[in-house]
């Protein structure tokens, strides 16, 4: 079992999807049970990688590498796609962030009457496909995942969504597949240019089909590469992220070689992939001007929905940017953090700006999430340890925390269909474990010392300012942000919970605090971004000799 640990973590949600659609039972209370047993299950095997996962190494653990599809195609060699599954420091953490969020939000599903059958079927396939962009170390079979998570998005928000929610889930996936087409185009074009280098031993001869690779094959491999002694008909070429991040695995004049001279529009065309990629994982971020499809998205997605959306599928474009972005164009990611850093300023701000006008709660938080979000590409941009550490920080704590603003919104809705913001007063006195719940995951949010979201941010923000190549005035007008969310949580919170008892449609309704269920999925996130926020060192010591190591291997 443990050898194929994360093939299980991908596997189990799966064949719950299968078991919900054959179920004989029409009883929506067997959909719900099936599922919740599913991603129980599924939470205490991810929790369970604790066991094996060793800080202190630096390189993929847990790996799992299984031949997939192996075709030649004549003079232009031979196409290697492999079932290739790790984790190391960068990704461990944010599977650990999905399995959680994950469960989360089927127990916020509970209450999902219509269409049962379909629901938690389509919920526990969108939960295999983020899991295994996590998971997966072959390009081809990260971009499976990260297109696969389209189609049951698309249906949980165009079939139980708000009265809008065909516009919204079109918008998502318009914007979403246009993204994914340039990843594609980058992919093919790094697949023509990089070989397998011990497949590519094997085919010329200088391993058997048995035999144990040494580096010194793999080097030998590279020079003869290097010489053009490889006739083209025997070159592999691969989609492993271990390899397209080798720069001695590029063949010479290819497309995307570091040395390639292929310019177009006047481009260089690797700075014109880079930026091909960028935009194709900006968009899941997202990052200002890209982001317009979150807020409509948040706002009509049920909030089972929203909560997965914020929590954890924001997170592959930051996965992205690290694991494949600057990984396989470190020296054109270097070349851009100027323009890369602004356009997390201008998210940090504009996001932050937008959210201080909102009238309609949920969206207030979308918009929170855009300014949040922003610190992560901030971090990234920097490609300081701070920067990068920081940022995944940053993913982890906003994981957590927009969870529970979504949580907390959808209970507030559920009792009266009204998400505006001005129609409520005094929250505090009928609900008050829902205000005492509301106040810290604002504060949280907005950055106060001893929560989650200060560790993030702050180290974000320290990043940029030791990075060299960027000016002083990026972070220094990024820490608006901070500024603008204090006003914009304080602000709700201020109108909504304090002063006398009111409600706009209707002042003598009743309303009902937490139920046990609700408490049951906020108080546990409370503690969480608590601990994170005085006990930092728990996500640091998983990331931090990762992310130097990797630091070191671009530079």
């Amino acid at each position: 079992m443990i050898d194929h640990i994360l093939s299980l973590l991908i596997s189990i949600p799966l064949f719950g999807a299968v078991a919900v659609s054959v179920w004989p039972s029409q009883r929506p209370a067997d959909f719900r049970l099936i599922a919740l047993s599913v991603l129980l299950l599924e939470l205490l095997t991810g929790l369970s990688l604790f066991l094996f996962f060793d800080n202190q190494n630096t390189g993929f653990q847990l790996s799992e590498t299984v031949d997939w599809i192996t075709l030649p195609i004549g003079s232009l060699g031979t196409v290697s796609i492999d079932y290739a599954l790790a984790v190391d420091g960068i990704s461990f953490p944010l599977v650990l962030l999905a399995v959680v969020v994950l469960f989360v939000g089927m127990i916020s599903s509970w209450s999902i009457s219509q269409k049962t059958r379909a629901y938690f079927a389509l919920y526990l396939i969108l939960s295999a496909s983020i899991i295994g962009c996590f998971l997966a170390q072959d390009f081809f079979l990260f971009y499976l995942f990260f297109e696969f998570m389209l189609l049951p998005m698309y249906f949980l928000i165009g079939l139980w969504g708000g009265p809008r929610r065909e516009y919204a889930a079109l918008k998502f996936f318009v914007y979403t597949f246009f993204g994914s087409l340039l990843i594609l185009i980058v992919m093919i074009g790094l697949y023509l240019s990089v070989i397998d280098p011990v497949e590519t031993a094997r085919a010329v001869g200088i391993l058997g089909p048995e035999d144990l690779v040494q580096p010194d094959v793999v080097l030998q491999i590279q020079q003869w590469l290097a010489d053009g002694r490889i006739g083209a008909d025997q070159l592999v070429h691969t989609f492993r992220f271990s390899y397209l991040a080798d720069a001695g695995n590029y063949i010479p004049g290819s497309i995307l070689s570091p040395e390639t001279e292929f310019v177009l529009f006047g481009i260089p065309v690797r700075l014109l992939a880079f930026w091909f990629l960028f935009a194709g994982f900006a968009v899941k971020l997202p990052v200002v001007p890209v982001h317009t499809w979150l807020p409509d998205a948040h706002v009509e997605a049920p909030t089972p929905i929203s909560v997965v959306l914020a929590g954890i599928l924001l997170k592959i474009g930051g996965y992205g940017f690290i694991r494949i972005v600057d990984g396989f164009f470190p020296v054109e990611a270097q070349y851009s953090m100027v323009p890369l850093a602004v356009l997390g300023m201008i998210s940090i701000v504009y996001g932050g700006f937008n959210a201080l006008g909102q009238s309609d709660l949920k969206k207030m938080i979308a918009y929170s999430s855009v300014s949040h979000m922003g610190f992560v590409l901030l971090g990234i941009a920097a490609f300081t340890a701070e920067g990068i550490n920081g940022a995944i920080y940053q993913m982890v704590s906003h994981g957590v925390l927009s969870s529970m603003l979504f949580l907390l919104a959808g209970v507030i809705y559920d009792r009266t269909h009204d998400r505006k913001i001005d129609n409520y007063r005094g929250l505090i006195g009928p609900m008050p474990r829902y205000t005492v719940l509301t106040g810290i995951a604002f504060f949280a949010s907005l950055g106060l010392p001893g929560f989650s979201g200060f560790v993030g941010e702050l180290f974000t923000l320290m990043g940029a300012f030791q990075a060299a190549a960027l000016p002083v005035w990026v972070p220094a007008l990024s820490t608006l942000g901070i500024v603008l969310a204090a006003a914009y949580f304080l602000w709700t919170y201020q109108r909504m919970f304090f002063g006398s008892f009111w409600y706009k449609e209707d002042s003598s309704i009743i309303l009902t605090d937490l139920t046990i269920r609700e408490t049951a999925l906020l108080v546990p996130l409370a503690i969480l971004s608590v601990l994170l926020g005085i006990l930092p060192g728990l996500l640091f010591d998983m990331t931090g000799p990762t992310v130097q190591a990797w630091l070191e291997r671009l530079q």
